[in-house]
C-alpha cells in the first residue's frame, strides 16, 4: 500500500519515535525561501480512524453531529446547504447560540427562505441560520436569521452580541452571470443580532465597503473592525465607526499600506517573521457602482493580499489567512502548464498602541508545503492559545493547529469526503469546538482535553 507524505506525517506524530522523525522533518520540509522554518510538532498525536467515516480525531477527543442539511428546522423551512462561516455566543441557561452562514449563489436550488419583505434580495439564496444548543451539545432550536443575500462566506462576531455576515459576491442588477441575476447591489456586510429568533430586517452596512468580503474581526479596545477580501488582488481594510458598536451609523473605511512598499503584492517572496511598519489610506468611495474599492486603495499605495480569508483577534494582534498566498509546493516539481497557486499564508497585524495610523504587519507563517498547510481558510483561537485553521485545499481536508511559536500539527481530518471544513469556533466556556463540513452540510461538536500551551 502506498502512503502519502501527509499521511506519514500524521502517523509519525504518535509516540517518541514519531517525535524524533518529526524533528528531523522540520528542516527537510521548512520554508526554503525564507530564514524561518515551519516546524512540524506533535500536537495531540496521531489521528484515529473514525469507524463512522465522518471525522478522524486524536485519542481523547469525541464528536457528535449537531445539525445537517435537509432537515426541517424549527421555523418549518428546510435547512439549506453550503455551511460556511460561524460563531458561538453565550445563550440563556447554559446554552450556546451559533450563527451560521450559507454560501449560496443566487441561482442555487438550496435556499435560505423567509417572507419576501424580510429578504434583502428575493432573487438570492444566501443568508444565515441560528442554532441553540444545550450544555450536552444537543440541538434545541434552529431557524433562519438572515435571508436574501448572496454568497455569505465568512464573517465575525462583535463584542456587542451580533454576527456580521459577509457577502463575497459583488454582483449588480442587470448584469447576470453564472451565479444568476440579482435585483439589488451586493458585496456588503449585514448585522445579525444573536438573540433575534426571527429573520432580521436586512440592512446593508454600506459604509464598510462594497467588495468581495470574507471575514471581519473587531478590536475590543477600540471598536475598529478589520476586514479581509477574498480576491487575488484584494486588500486588507479597517472600518472606524462613528459610534463604536453602531456600525449602521457609518464611519471611515481605510486600506493597509506598508511603509516603503507602496502597491506591493505580498503573494510571493515576502520575508517571513519580519515586521514592517504600516499606514492607512482612506477610501473616499466605499460604495462604488463600478470597480470595487480595491481599485481606489491600490492606486493610493495599499498592499495586495492573495485571497484574504479568515481573521481572528489574539492578545492585541490580528491573524488572518491568505488562502493562495505563497509559492507552489516546493516539494512538487511542476510540469509546464500545471497550476502554480500558493499553498497559503498566515499574516499578523498589530495595531499601534500610541498612534492611530501606525502598527506593524508580518508574514507569520508560509510553509510552501501542502502536507503542512494546504490553503488555510477560516481561523479561530482555541482555549489553549493555539490557532485552529480550516483547510480548503485540493486533497483531503484537515483542521490544522498552530502554536504561538508557529509549530504546526494536524488536529482533525474529514473522513467522509473532500468537502472543506468551515466555521470553526469555540463555545463560551471553551469546552466544545463547533465546526462545519461544507456540503452536504454538517455542523459538528468536538470535545476533549484542550492542552495547555
Amino acid at each position: 500500500m502506498s502512503i502519502s507524505r501527509r499521511h506519514f506525517l500524521t502517523i509519525a506524530g504518535a509516540g517518541t519515535a514519531g517525535s524524533f522523525l518529526l524533528s528531523g522533518l522540520e528542516n527537510l520540509y521548512g520554508n526554503t525561501r525564507s530564514t524561518v522554518k515551519s516546524p512540524i510538532v506533535r500536537g495531540y498525536g496521531a489521528l484515529i480512524k473514525d469507524p463512522n467515516g465522518i471525522l478522524d480525531l486524536p485519542a481523547g477527543f469525541s464528536y457528535q453531529i449537531v445539525s445537517r442539511t435537509g432537515v426541517q428546522m424549527s421555523d418549518r423551512s428546510e435547512l439549506p446547504s453550503n455551511f460556511d462561516g460561524m460563531e458561538a455566543f453565550t445563550g440563556k441557561n447554559g446554552t450556546t447560540i451559533l450563527v451560521r452562514n450559507h454560501e449560496l449563489r443566487p441561482s442555487a436550488k438550496s435556499r435560505v427562505i423567509a417572507a419576501t419583505e424580510l429578504m434583502y434580495d428575493p432573487n438570492c439564496a444566501g443568508g444565515t441560520t441560528t442554532l441553540i444548543v444545550d450544555s450536552n451539545r444537543q440541538l434545541i432550536k434552529e431557524y433562519v436569521s438572515l435571508a436574501g443575500t448572496a454568497v455569505n462566506c465568512g464573517g465575525g462576531k462583535t463584542p456587542w452580541g451580533t454576527w456580521i455576515s459577509c457577502e463575497e459576491n459583488t454582483q449588480m442588477p442587470g448584469v447576470p452571470d453564472f451565479r444568476g441575476a440579482v435585483s439589488k447591489p451586493h458585496g456588503y456586510n449585514f448585522e445579525v443580532p444573536v438573540n433575534s429568533q426571527t429573520p432580521v430586517n436586512p440592512i446593508p452596512l454600506v459604509a464598510m465597503g462594497r467588495f468581495r468580503h470574507e471575514a471581519i474581526s473587531v478590536d475590543p479596545r477600540t471598536g475598529i473592525v478589520y476586514q479581509t477580501e477574498d480576491d487575488p488582488i484584494g486588500l486588507f481594510y479597517r472600518f472606524i465607526p462613528k459610534q463604536p458598536g453602531k456600525l449602521a451609523t457609518g464611519g471611515i473605511l481605510e486600506a493597509l499600506k506598508i511603509v516603503g512598499k507602496a502597491q506591493v503584492n505580498t503573494k510571493q517572496n515576502f520575508p517571513v517573521r519580519q515586521k514592517f511598519a504600516v499606514e492607512w489610506v482612506r477610501i473616499e468611495e466605499p460604495n462604488p457602482t463600478g470597480n470595487t474599492v480595491k481599485t481606489e486603495g491600490f492606486t493610493k499605495g495599499a498592499a495586495q493580499f492573495m485571497r484574504g480569508e479568515g481573521i481572528c483577534y489574539v492578545n492585541g494582534s490580528f491573524y488572518f489567512t491568505c488562502t493562495q498566498g505563497g509559492n507552489p509546493d516546493l516539494n512538487v516539481k511542476l510540469k509546464a502548464g500545471q497550476e502554480t497557486r500558493g499553498t497559503g499564508q498566515i499574516w499578523k497585524y498589530t495595531p499601534s498602541q500610541t498612534a492611530k495610523n501606525g502598527g506593524s504587519i508580518e508574514l507569520f507563517l508560509e510553509p510552501n508545503d501542502t502536507n503542512i498547510v494546504d490553503m488555510p481558510d477560516n481561523i479561530t483561537l482555541a482555549p489553549n492559545g493555539h490557532l485552529i485553521t480550516c483547510e480548503d485545499g485540493k486533497g483531503e481536508q484537515r483542521l490544522i493547529g498552530i502554536t504561538p511559536q508557529g509549530g504546526v500539527y494536524t488536529f482533525a481530518r474529514n473522513a467522509r469526503d473532500n468537502s472543506e471544513f468551515a466555521g470553526s469556533c469555540f463555545s463560551p466556556d471553551g469546552r466544545t469546538m463547533f465546526v462545519n463540513i461544507y456540503d452536504p452540510g454538517l455542523t459538528l461538536a468536538v470535545w476533549g482535553k484542550w492542552m495547555n500551551t
